[in-house]
């Protein structure tokens, strides 16, 4: 039978599939897109390897009834493998039975994570469906991503956490605009790479290239150099890394002494500019925030500083804040202070400057202001008023019943004794997994849908094998791409694998309701029912595209583009702050929030300050673990996914993660280029492979996350991991009372060869299983 392509769809971009009498034989880039992530082809390798959850499995020891330790631990114990009908009645059975003893608050359905691309298989939105048509369940709330961000910008700015993303710059603005952009946190292409939900064509390469041919200039404020791409002739700011706050403090000094800054702005169009500026001045606690205080913190000198204050007051400028930086000890004051900067510069509201967050983080940030709705599996209303902050999970799991803070509100964390995860990884996201795998023992039952055995599966206690977005019908939505590509089925799921919709319509069933869940639609009726769907909510716009056989024929469609006014538009409150107000109580940028200040936060004042981090570079911990660990996102996979493909592999040194050094911080440690070594600190350590690079300044070391925990003893907390995950170095410490955030960007560590026999690493290798 000769070679046929067919089209796939993925959070890293659309390509083809050439498949060989029904063997996926390679992936290929898209003729299209000029900037193909390497991650597709690489999916090749994992499709069916000696990883893939081939059958149901249940934990040896929950099966038995042993105690969640030692070798009967999760994480530590055998599997035992099922039938289909087995499996269903144990989930089922332990549903009813968590619900009917404990409530449907027991139930935790958060399960957090970016699951596949596709808008009827969305992993969350099934589990979402399904567990509230049984009772409800305990959600989590924000993202492991930008929790800080979401939380603070509705209150300075108003809006829906995310409405930034169409309020500010569009970067073809930028190039027919703009002189100056300074980014903190550097805009790094290899986030780029990743939309959620698919992607048609890379498009964020060529327009930034776009904004360096028209002569915008770039700085970029980073503790790694190659957070921008080289071709844009960046200036290098290297900044002691969770001190851009302090950096922006003295650039905001330097303009108000100078008297640069946009007093008219500032007076029309925000509220509390004169109380910030008695902090700012020292009138309120005695200590300048100049240039000269600056420069002490943050190993910018003052001159690069007042500079910086100059030029962003005298050219057309736009101050950008990328989403690591919030990821920190007081992770929403950056945040809030980039956007004092920008409202001081004289640049905020006018076309192609001001302020804007999260560019390049995805291939849709600052390319396109939004797309038309597309539609997805019905959502059902969750009973259950319980939620959690996303990275508050292990305290949850430790902690039941105590009371937390969290915007304004007292939340108290319920008891969870089912925890029911699909679409997503813990291990990889939270932070200190060995607290995560301590507080994991504690619920009565684990359940997980996955393909492939990662550390997820290893320490659930019910495992059903899910097929992969390559074995499924469906179709791809970006945010804010226009384009929906078609998804057609590559190849059967392997083993006796399932679509999560099929696992979860079986499930209902059982339960009862599989009717109301299912809606006696087919996979394929589904699709074309939420394509017209789609169709119709277009209106007239909607008979210009294909009906939907032509539609699952063909390379995809474009939707209509996304036009007229921008609510809470800078440039709009510019031009009229009463007649066109924010959302905030005031309806202006919120420089002191009345409401914040109200809270009585001790990290979390009413306006934009200083606070020092807990681990940092000058912290006393430093004695101990001179350098500051940046566990950024890889270049090599998205999160976890498929760190088992070959570009991930391919990219490991001796099998683990590379991790990145200044050769002064390696040298003085004995460490060469290639070399395996041990990166640790009081919460533990991992073993990583050596790379030796002047693009990381003094004292800073870079780990990306994802490379899937590999414990040498996973039933023993603190032991070595194999692999070079990250979150076993990081603290699992909220960055404040208002966001409960993650802060995995404030970690102290230290770097060692590693002299002992190098185990093997076992991370894609699947449990012991019986039959």
């Amino acid at each position: 039978m000769a070679e046929r392509r067919m089209p796939v769809a993925t959070h890293w971009g659309s390509f083809n599939a050439v498949v060989d009498s029904g063997r996926l034989v390679r992936i290929e880039p898209r003729e299209d897109d000029p900037a193909p992530s390497p991650i597709g082809p690489g999916m090749v390798r994992a499709a069916a390897d000696s990883a893939r959850v081939l059958r149901p499995a249940v934990r040896k020891g929950w099966l038995e009834g042993r105690p969640r330790t030692g070798d009967s631990a999760r994480g530590a114990d055998a599997f035992v493998q099922v039938g289909w009908d087995e499996a269903i009645g144990l989930v089922s059975d332990e549903l009813r039975r968590v619900r009917a003893r404990h409530g449907d608050a027991a139930v935790f359905g958060g399960s957090y994570g970016w699951a596949s691309a596709g808008a009827f298989h969305n992993a969350q939105n099934q589990l979402h469906r399904f567990l509230a048509l049984g009772g409800g369940y305990s959600d989590s709330r924000n993202t492991y991503s930008t929790a800080a961000l979401e939380v603070i910008l509705p209150h300075v700015i108003g809006g829906h956490p995310w409405s930034y993303q169409s309020r500010m710059p569009m970067w073809e603005e930028i190039a027919e605009h703009c002189e100056l952009v300074v980014a903190f946190g550097g805009l790094a292409l290899k986030n780029s790479q990743i939309n959620p939900g698919g992607l048609a064509r890379h498009q964020t390469r060529e327009l930034q290239r776009r904004c360096r041919r028209a002569g915008v200039r770039f700085v970029n404020v980073s503790p790694i150099r190659s957070d921008t791409a080289g071709f844009l002739d960046a200036q290098w700011l290297a900044v002691v890394p969770n001190t851009d706050t302090a950096a922006m403090l003295g650039i905001a000094h330097t303009m108000l002494v100078n008297g640069w800054h946009d007093a008219d702005f500032l007076r029309r169009c925000c509220v509390g500019f004169d109380r910030f500026a008695a902090y700012l001045t020292g009138d309120v606690d005695g200590v300048p925030k100049d240039a000269d205080w600056a420069a002490g913190i943050t190993g910018i000198s003052r001159g690069t500083l007042t500079d910086l204050a100059r030029r962003l007051t005298a050219q057309r400028s736009l101050v950008m804040v990328n989403y690591a930086i919030q990821r920190a000890d007081h992770g929403e004051q950056p945040i809030w202070m980039s956007v004092v900067l920008a409202a001081m510069s004289g640049s905020m509201g006018r076309p192609g400057r001001g302020w804007g967050a999260g560019y390049a983080t995805m291939d849709a940030t600052g390319v396109a202001r939004g797309r038309p709705p597309v539609a997805s599996i019905p959502p059902v209303p969750n009973r259950v008023p319980d939620f959690i902050p996303v990275a508050r999970i292990a305290d949850t799991l430790l902690h039941p019943g105590r009371s937390i803070d969290y915007d304004g509100r007292r939340l108290t964390l319920p008891e969870l004794r089912l925890v029911y995860w699909c679409g997503g990884n813990p291990f990889h996201h939270h932070q200190d997994l060995h607290r995560l795998a301590r507080a994991w023992q504690t619920p009565d039952t684990v359940v997980v849908h996955e393909a492939w055995w990662n550390t997820t599966a290893k320490f659930a206690d019910i495992v059903l094998p899910a097929a992969t977005s390559l074995e499924r019908n469906d179709f791809a939505a970006g945010f804010c791409d226009p384009h929906l590509v078609a998804m057609p089925k590559v190849r059967e799921p392997q083993g006796e694998g399932r679509t999560d919709h099929d696992i979860f319509t079986a499930l209902a069933g059982r339960l009862g309701y599989g009717e109301e869940f299912a809606q006696g639609r087919s996979e394929l009726e589904w699709l074309r029912h939420l394509y017209e769907e789609t169709r119709s909510g277009l209106g007239d716009d909607g008979h210009r595209l294909p009906g939907f056989a032509e539609f699952w024929q063909g390379p995809g469609v474009e939707l209509p583009a996304v036009t007229g006014p921008v609510a809470g538009s800078f440039e709009a409150l510019r031009s009229d702050p009463q007649r066109f107000p924010l959302t905030t109580p005031s309806g202006r940028i919120e420089i002191f929030s009345e409401e914040i200040d109200a809270f009585g936060y001790d990290d979390c004042a009413g306006h934009p300050r200083w606070y020092e981090p807990v681990e940092w570079l000058r912290a006393g911990l430093s004695d101990r673990f001179p350098l500051h660990l940046i566990s950024n996102q890889p270049a090599s996979r998205l999160h976890s996914q498929y760190d088992n493909g070959g570009h991930s592999l391919d990219s490991k040194i001796g099998g683990r993660e590379p991790v990145t050094m200044n050769p002064s911080d390696a040298g003085a440690r004995g460490i060469e280029d290639g070399m395996i070594v041990r990166v640790h600190n009081d919460r533990g350590g991992c073993l990583a492979g050596a790379v030796l690079s002047d693009a990381v300044m003094p004292g800073v070391v870079q780990l990306s996350t994802g490379a899937w925990w590999d414990p040498v003893q996973a039933g023993l907390s603190g032991t070595l991991d194999r692999h070079g995950n990250p979150n076993v170095l990081t603290a699992d410490r909220p960055c404040s009372r208002l966001s409960q955030g993650p802060s995995a960007h404030s970690a102290l560590v230290d770097v060692e060869p590693y002299e002992e026999a190098v185990p093997g690493v076992l991370a894609f290798t699947p449990p012991h299983l019986e039959h």
